[in-house]
Order: structure tokens, then C-alpha cells, then sequence
């Protein structure tokens, strides 16, 4: 093996990496057992299905599957293979730190507030009226907003630094 690859000497790159493929498995394995509460228990089920705002748990349950286990698998890959792909590091390990913990900050925070929203709106669905309902779930869902708002970010962020990790490598090989 040829000395100097940055995948192979750069043990911050590789444990940021590893850590992606991490959170991928917990959230995975959350999101996993959560639809296996949400689909087992029935009073749990017919919460979500039948009050208002029970839909925002199984938002909830959605994004902890979409950007929690999907997306960190896929940057997980992604990190792994574009250094090897043009054969240099990563353009900012400022930048992936940055992506992986605004990443999991904006994640855990819509997660919570959109389960909080949906439990609490549910919960005044029921000897509340509407507005009331919706006067509850309001704020909390402007603060998830905020939240969804930091996971925009991270994944402007993971491109930019891959974009700038991938930009120039044809003219690299060309004058090799």
C-alpha cells in the first residue's frame, strides 16, 4: 500500500467517518423499534392516526429514519469514497466536524419537537378545541423550523466540502 493516503494516516478523518456510520446504526435502530411501537401497540397507533397532530410523531419517526440512519449512511459513503475517488483528503475537516455536529443537533431537536408538538397537540385535541390545539403546537413547530433550519446547513456544508474536495482532480492526474 502506497504511504502518505490521507484515508489511511488521517485517524481524525477516519473517526469522524466511523462516527457517521455510529449515528447511522443508533438512528436506525430508533427509528426501527419506533415503527415497531407505532405498528404493535394499538393505543399508540390510534393516537397518531386519529388526533390531531398525532400525524407530527410520525414525522417525527420519519426524519429520525430519513436523515438520521438514510442520510449518515449515505455521508458516511460518501466521505469514504470521494478521497479515494480523487486520490487527495478531504478539502476541511473543520467543515465535516461542523456538518456532523449541526447535522445531529438539528436532527435531534426537529425529532424532539415535532414528538413533543404532535403528543401535546394530540393530547389537547381531545378537551380542547381546534385553535386551542393549534396555539399549543404552533411555537413548537416555528422552533423545529429553526432546528430543520441547522440541518439545511450541514448538508450545504457536506457539499461545499465536497464540491471543494472534488474540484481541480482532473488537472492533478494531468500533470502527473
Amino acid at each position: 500500500m502506497e504511504q502518505g493516503r490521507p484515508w489511511e494516516t488521517d485517524v481524525e478523518f477516519r473517526r469522524y467517518t466511523i462516527m457517521f456510520v455510529y449515528c447511522c446504526m443508533t438512528y436506525a435502530i430508533i427509528g426501527f423499534s419506533w415503527g415497531a411501537l407505532m405498528g404493535g401497540i394499538s393505543e399508540f397507533r390510534h393516537f397518531v392516526d386519529s388526533r390531531v397532530h398525532g400525524d407530527l410523531i410520525v414525522r417525527a419517526h420519519t426524519h429520525i429514519n430519513l436523515l438520521g440512519w438514510v442520510e449518515m449512511a449515505i455521508f458516511a459513503g460518501v466521505y469514504y469514497i470521494i478521497p479515494r475517488l480523487v486520490r487527495r483528503p478531504i478539502y476541511s475537516m473543520k467543515l465535516v466536524k461542523a456538518h456532523f455536529w449541526t447535522h445531529n443537533i438539528g436532527l435531534v431537536g426537529m425529532v424532539l419537537l415535532f414528538t413533543i408538538a404532535g403528543y401535546q397537540g394530540g393530547n389537547a385535541s381531545k378537551y380542547q378545541s381546534l385553535e386551542a390545539a393549534e396555539a399549543i403546537v404552533k411555537p413548537l413547530l416555528a422552533m423545529m423550523g429553526i432546528f430543520g433550519t441547522l440541518v439545511l446547513l450541514a448538508n450545504i456544508i457536506w457539499a461545499y466540502n465536497i464540491f471543494r474536495t472534488c474540484t481541480g482532480w482532473e488537472k492533478e492526474c494531468e500533470n502527473k
